[in-house]
């Protein structure tokens, strides 16, 4: 059967001083259904008051989504605590803002902390903060690795920023003329730093920048739990890199960062959601809200490119990519919509959010 083609909108209108800004652009997401029908979630039309602006939402969740989330929720495997409760209120942006500030600090593991102490740990984990290390930045670019980057010579805009932020195997050689060249920060998930195809140890593409590794953990985020079963064992890998590359920076992510954040997402969202980290593009965007005065995010929230291609740089398409499967992906991109500062005209055209850092006193 050949399948159907369904755009998901969640739209919403801000009321300012009288004027109606339409701002009906989150997904805009093209789903491939396999003769399945789909279900539509519609949450009721929540208010929220902030000096006269007020803001509505309506959500559509599709059946493959809410599958994924029954079956991972029945799972459980990061033994995650499922009452977490929704919020009845919806927040205005300042409260959104202040949330994330307040509940997700940026933490990463130091010498000393549990049982990452003594020897090979003392002597490669880093000695200051990652805000030491990068200082401060002014102007930052989260650059996804979405395939709907392709063809969309944004180079230059992404260049003109004072740090760039990319994920993973993402390069730019053979690419440059689309997402730029500059890096200056890579966040990598365990699996790259272990498995054998992303050739961590040799490929050079790793020797730019700051390196930032997560790896998921369970819920508690207890350091003894993990450190005897990571989600990819990643201890001997991260040793034989700092001796290849002992003057490039090398951080691990806490594993409470990953779930204090999963459990804002889950309290702003009108459904469960999946019990699995978030994706290493939620990440990375609250890392650089943590550390740059100004973020733009490039194609988290897709422009008119959408593509079911996942990834600029190699030919795999799954729509799984855009929306989530493991990663409660489609929430995510609910919040960072809410907390785009940035033009509408932005993310159709460019794929384009732009984000304020937790620099701002948080007051409300």
């Amino acid at each position: 059967m050949s399948p159907d083609f369904l755009h998901i909108f969640l739209t919403g209108f801000r009321i300012r001083g009288g004027r109606i800004r339409s701002i009906f652009l989150l997904l805009s997401m093209g789903l491939t259904f396999y003769g399945t029908a789909t279900v539509w979630l519609r949450e009721r039309a929540r208010i929220c008051n902030e000096s006269r602006t007020y803001y509505t939402e309506t959500y559509y969740v599709p059946e493959e989504v809410l599958d994924s989330i029954k079956f991972y929720r029945a799972e459980n495997r990061f033994g995650v605590n499922l009452d977490v409760g929704r919020q009845k209120v919806c927040k205005s942006y300042a409260e959104l803002m202040c949330e994330l500030n307040a509940r997700v600090p940026l933490g990463t593991v130091r010498a000393g902390d549990g049982p990452f102490s003594g020897g090979q740990w003392d002597h490669w984990l880093p000695k200051w903060s990652l805000q030491d290390t990068v200082g401060h930045l002014r102007t930052c670019a989260v650059v996804m690795s979405s395939g709907a980057l392709r063809n969309s010579s944004l180079a230059a805009e992404i260049d003109s920023h004072e740090a760039v932020l990319r994920f993973n195997m993402a390069p730019t050689e053979g690419y440059s003329a689309d997402v730029g060249t500059k890096t200056t920060l890579r966040i990598i998930n365990s699996k790259v730093v272990t498995s054998d195809e992303a050739e961590f140890l040799k490929d050079p593409l790793y020797n730019t920048g700051v390196l930032i590794m997560w790896d998921p953990a369970p819920y508690s985020a207890d350091l003894y739990s993990w450190y005897k079963k990571p989600d990819y064992d990643f201890h001997q890998r991260y040793w034989d890199y700092r001796r290849l590359h002992p003057n490039q920076p090398f951080y691990i992510l806490s594993p409470s960062m990953q779930w204090k954040l999963w459990d804002v997402i889950q309290r702003d969202s009108p459904v469960d959601i999946q019990p699995n980290p978030p994706s290493s593009g939620m990440l990375g965007i609250i890392v650089m809200m943590n550390l740059c005065e100004r973020v733009d995010v490039y194609e988290f929230l897709p422009s008119y490119r959408r593509t079911d291609l996942c990834h600029y740089y190699e030919e795999g398409h799954n729509w799984q990519c855009t929306v989530g499967h493991y990663h409660p992906l489609t929430f995510e991109k609910n919040i960072v919509h809410r907390l785009n500062q940035g033009e509408d005209q932005d993310i159709q055209k460019l794929g384009k959010v732009t984000l304020y850092g937790f620099s701002t006193p948080c007051l409300y």
